[in-house]
């Protein structure tokens, strides 16, 4: 597994395996991987002959106040990994390289941003436009594999994809839980006992409104 730190490495792993018309995978994340973001990579390597996996906590995506300084990392433990499950590439930048000195350049998807998560979370998906366009850029890979759990950013990726031609398929994989429900998120670590508890009464009510439809409930 090789492990890229700048956008020239990226560029000639990438064109080595263009030369040999392999199909690109890219699962892009911010590191601190758990089992959720295993099953993407795992998507990508049944879809893909080789993947790339980033790994890069993406500053402009943290709105004021948010836990950027705090937003855990484990760099050595991600790539064992990766490596364990038979990635071929990491793409982990430093911040130096993605948002060089005198960068000014912006991406906004308009409308499917300013509701929902994109309400209370001011420049947020601003933010991950631009990364994601630049890691597009940077990869040029075939297809990219995004979790349903961040639901909203997902629908913006895709008109993301389409508006800009980046010509890269957009794969979504349902959601992984942990085995009381909870959606697993890098960030459940900041959870105490009773905010999980709180946490988990939304997936507990969607699933006992789904097994009520699925009885013939119609008024739920």
């Amino acid at each position: 597994m090789e492990v890229l730190r700048t956008n020239d490495e990226m560029t000639k792993w990438r064109e080595e395996r263009y030369r040999k018309g392999q199909i690109v995978g890219f699962v892009p994340t911010m590191g601190y991987l758990h089992r959720g973001h295993l099953a993407l990579m795992e998507e990508a390597l049944r879809r893909a002959d080789e993947v790339v996996v980033s790994i890069f906590v993406n500053p402009t995506q943290f709105s004021p106040g948010e836990d950027l300084d705090q937003y855990p990392r484990d760099l050595e433990q991600d790539l064992k990994l990766c490596r364990d499950l038979g990635v071929q590439a990491i793409f982990a930048p430093e911040v130096e390289e993605m948002y060089p000195s005198g960068f000014q350049t912006r991406v906004q998807v308009e409308h499917i941003t300013q509701n929902l998560c994109g309400f209370h979370r001011t420049g947020h998906f601003s933010g991950v436009a631009l990364v994601i366009t630049k890691l597009f850029g940077a990869i040029r890979p075939h297809l990219a594999v995004f979790g349903e759990k961040d639901f909203q950013q997902l629908v913006v990726i895709k008109r993301l994809s389409k508006d800009l031609n980046l010509g890269v398929e957009i794969v979504a994989h349902p959601t992984v839980r942990e085995p009381d429900g909870l959606a697993m998120s890098s960030r459940n670590k900041y959870l105490s006992e009773e905010e999980r508890n709180s946490a988990l009464s939304l997936s507990r009510s969607l699933q006992a409104a789904r097994n009520m439809v699925a009885e013939g409930e119609r008024l739920v």
